[in-house]
């Protein structure tokens, strides 16, 4: 077996290889029989190399060598029967001598695809079952059967492909954090549970009968403290786990890229997110991002897009209409604003903020011509985010010369109640002869806004608007600090507990809460959140005031994180810090559009691993060292 031992991989031998007598241990691929030559595609992960095993030419070794034993002419003698015997995912080991391919044999679209193997010897490593299904470039087989078999599923070209990408990442990170001078640290991973959002997966403690710890949301309160230790740059690729209800491509347990500084602002966070960015593009994929991304608000967001992660790969922004309302006849529309209008300011009267209704639009460009049924699977999508309906028109007429062709006219849908004012309609939402205008109304202006960028993220999808090589990048700022439960009717953090309140607001936070912006940033990528940050409350009486805003009584904040506040009474620094998701930055960078594709072992869509039944019962004596009794619903 030791001369089997490989001496080299598939996918490193080349023309100047020709001549040496080598060892490939690997996969079958591929065997094809052509009646007395024999062509094997051996894989491993670093490639494919084509064996030949001719039983019609005698093989000669070159003297002296391991294959020949000193002798020519001769093969392994039961080489024609382990050929025979060999199917797809056998793990054999080949020896053999390098040869180039005949020239009209030469394969291009591979690496070694201008040699072969002429195979001495074949050793069957590890015989294999008939496969569950084929392993290919990618596997077509459904999710469950793949995470079943997920070891197999990982020897296909694609998976290997992004495992590789997510490792490539991962040390681009590592390079990049080290060079800035950053140190790694490891915070806990079992810590005390402090639910706020979702909820902790928690650890039953042995010795302490009743108690438990709980697995990290985030390293959120480690890394602040590693602020208050003088670690004025921190981070870590951090595992985090979230038991959170089955929800598409959620994970139970992911990994983040943990960042956190001492003594900067929101500006050197940004900065340094976006180095951060440019060099791992650039030295994985070899792709130039601009110096700066773009930033908006999140209002500007909201308004424009209809999404606080919109995707900037394409345009397509939602425009007022609300302007064009009073001179047409459509009521539907009048009494949304009206509505709005009464919500607000009743809003007021209780000291909450209301936006107001609004009536917005989004021009598809050239798509006049789409059917009734697919303007209503375009409104069935409106109504998922709470939209009562969805009105259209479509541009037709004049010569196709835009929204200064005055023969342009509004037909279909509502448009004999704007007729009117079609030509004011046309010229000022840039229409053209051809588009499809979508109209939503409501008295709440954030579902107007949700359920129409609902509407445009779903046109990007069908109409293919965004270009799939490209990466655009976007930063929102400004987000509201603190979000209004009104089934509780109390206020409550929009993102976490510690994020700083912007100073303007810090002494009108009680009396208006609606109204506090903090200092939190958000960086999407594609129309994905890639990672969420902001400037932490560093002071310990600001946090008590954030504290009592959100519900929580002097009691309750000792006793959930008085750990935390006591630590920013000696002397803990201004500091901030943002995580961006490793998995759903490989994702994207790999042109996925699920994490699983790039984690090795996920669990499914319920939080379930096929492969090893996880999570699983447990025996009786476990359960009764932890002091646990399991009561079944």
């Amino acid at each position: 077996m030791e001369t089997m031992k490989r001496t080299v991989t598939c996918g490193e031998l080349r023309t100047d290889h020709s001549g040496k007598t080598v060892v490939l241990n690997g996969w079958v691929h591929r065997k094809r029989d052509h009646g007395g030559i024999t062509f094997i595609n051996l894989r491993d992960r670093y490639g494919v190399t084509q064996v030949v095993v001719d039983t019609k030419t005698p093989y000669d070794a070159p003297p002296n060598s391991a294959a020949s034993g000193g002798a020519t002419g001769a093969f392994a003698p039961d080489i024609d029967a382990v050929t025979a015997e060999l199917r797809n995912e056998y793990c054999i080991a080949v020896q053999g001598t390098v040869r180039p391919r005949p020239r009209e044999m030469v394969n291009p679209s591979m690496p070694t695809g201008a040699v072969e193997v002429l195979a001495s010897g074949i050793v069957i490593l590890n015989r294999a079952e008939p496969l569950p299904f084929q392993i290919d470039e990618e596997t077509n087989a459904n999710e469950d059967l793949r995470l079943t078999y997920r070891y197999l599923d990982l020897r296909s070209e694609g998976m290997r492909k992004r495992i590789k990408l997510r490792s490539d990442v991962t040390f681009a990170v590592r390079e990049f954090m080290i060079n800035e001078n950053f140190y790694e640290i490891e915070t806990p991973t079992f810590i005390k549970s402090t639910p706020e959002g979702a909820r902790d997966y928690l650890v039953p403690s042995r010795l302490h009968a009743g108690a438990f710890y709980a697995l990290p949301q985030s390293p959120q309160l480690y890394k602040q403290l590693l602020m208050a230790g003088g670690f004025d740059k921190y981070f870590q690729i951090a595992r985090c786990y979230r038991d959170e209800d089955a929800r598409g491509d959620r994970q139970p347990e992911f990994t983040q890229i943990d960042i956190e500084m001492s003594f900067v602002s929101r500006g050197d966070i940004l900065a340094l997110t976006e180095r951060l960015m440019r060099h791992v593009f650039m030295k994985t994929l070899n792709v130039a991002l601009p110096e700066h991304f773009t930033c908006l608000t999140w209002e500007e967001a909201l308004e424009k897009y209809g999404s606080d992660k919109p995707d900037l790969r394409f345009g397509l922004e939602l425009r007022d209409f609300a302007p064009y309302v009073e001179n047409g006849g459509f009521q539907a529309f009048k009494d949304a604003l009206a509505a709005g209008e009464a919500e607000k300011q009743a809003a007021a009267a209780k000291g909450v903020r209301s936006a107001g209704g609004g009536v917005k639009a989004l021009v598809v460009s050239g798509k006049a011509d789409y059917s009734r049924k697919q303007i209503e699977e375009l409104e069935a999508r409106a109504k998922i985010y709470k939209a009562k309906g969805m009105a259209w028109m479509k541009v037709t007429g004049g010569t196709g010369g835009g929204s200064a062709d005055g023969a342009a006219v509004l037909e279909g849908g509502v448009a004999k109640f704007f007729a009117a004012s079609a030509r004011e309609i046309i010229t000022g939402l840039d229409a053209r002869t051809g588009d499809l205008i979508l109209i939503i109304a409501d008295a709440d202006r954030q579902i107007v806004n949700t359920a129409l960028g609902a509407v445009r993220a779903k046109l990007g999808k069908d109409l293919r608007l965004a270009d799939p090589k490209r990466f655009e990048f976007v930063w929102i700022v400004d987000f509201p600090l603190f979000a209004y439960n009104a089934e509780e009717c109390r206020w409550e953090a929009a993102h976490h507990l510690f994020s700083y309140p912007q100073e303007r607001f810090h002494d009108t936070m009680e009396r208006d809460p609606g109204a506090v912006l903090g200092d939190l940033y958000d960086l999407v990528l594609n129309g994905y959140e890639l990672a969420s940050g902001s400037i932490r409350v560093h002071n310990p009486e600001l946090q008590k005031r954030i504290f009592a805003i959100t519900g929580i009584g002097p009691e309750e904040a000792e006793r959930k994180f008085g750990f935390l506040t006591t630590a920013f009474k000696y002397g803990a620094p201004p500091h901030g810090g943002i995580a961006p998701g490793l998995d759903r930055l490989v994702m994207l960078m790999a042109g996925e559009t699920s994490i699983k594709e790039v984690i090795a072992f996920p669990k499914n869509s319920f939080a379930v691993s096929p492969m090893d039944a996880c999570p699983s019962e447990v025996e009786q004596k476990q359960l009764d060292e932890l002091h646990i009794t399991i009561r079944k619903p």
